[in-house]
């Protein structure tokens, strides 16, 4: 069972080829604002958020968990990947399939530079090394195209589509793997 509370946080920055993947701080709240209050962002995550809801709601150092990641790019934030827990009301087999959910947020203009590959990969190693063994979760609407191609890069496989929010879902999972890109482990989740 995943317990995100014994993950080490925060981790030291984790570096790629063009993007550092870190700890929020105080200077990540606009564009984590932005973020959520983009109508292209939001277009399958059931729309944007309000503005003057966000100033008010989104904390001085925002995403402060084990798990959330500001991605940077020469020093800006572009985005955040989240591993979260999956939330308790889903359904029992989808729960079983792995307890943790990737999630992730990137801004327009960083979209189409491979960047969301870069970084998912990244968080997707790191928490393969922090917590070995332990399969990773992701739903997105199938109208999402650019994230279906990116859960398929990011190495998941498809466990269910079913309805929900007025559009069809995808349910998806990456398989254990024994830490830092090493490979699946002998036994995975069941595939349904």
């Amino acid at each position: 069972m995943t317990d995100h509370r014994a993950l080490a946080w925060p981790p030291a920055p984790i570096r790629t080829e063009r993007l550092v993947l870190r700890a929020a701080e105080a200077r990540d709240r606009a564009a984590v604002i932005e973020l959520n209050a983009s109508s292209e962002v939001g277009t399958y995550l059931g729309g944007p958020r309000p503005r003057a809801e966000l100033e008010r709601a989104v904390p001085e150092v925002p995403g402060q968990r084990p798990g959330f990641f500001v991605v940077e790019l020469d020093g800006a934030a572009i985005g955040t990947v989240q591993l979260d827990p999956q939330d308790p009301v889903r359904p029992a087999a989808r729960r079983e399939a792995g307890e943790t959910e990737l999630g992730y947020l990137f801004l327009p203009q960083a979209w189409g530079h491979g960047y969301a590959t870069e970084a998912g990969a990244a968080a997707l190693d790191w928490f393969a090394g922090a917590l070995p063994g332990e399969p990773v979760v992701l739903y997105t609407q199938t109208a999402n195209l650019r994230s279906m191609r990116l859960a398929a890069k990011l190495g998941f496989t498809e466990l269910e589509r079913f309805e929900a929010y007025g559009a069809e879902q995808w349910f998806g999972v990456r398989p254990p793997v024994c830490g830092a890109g090493r490979g699946p482990l002998p036994s995975g989740p069941p595939r349904r």
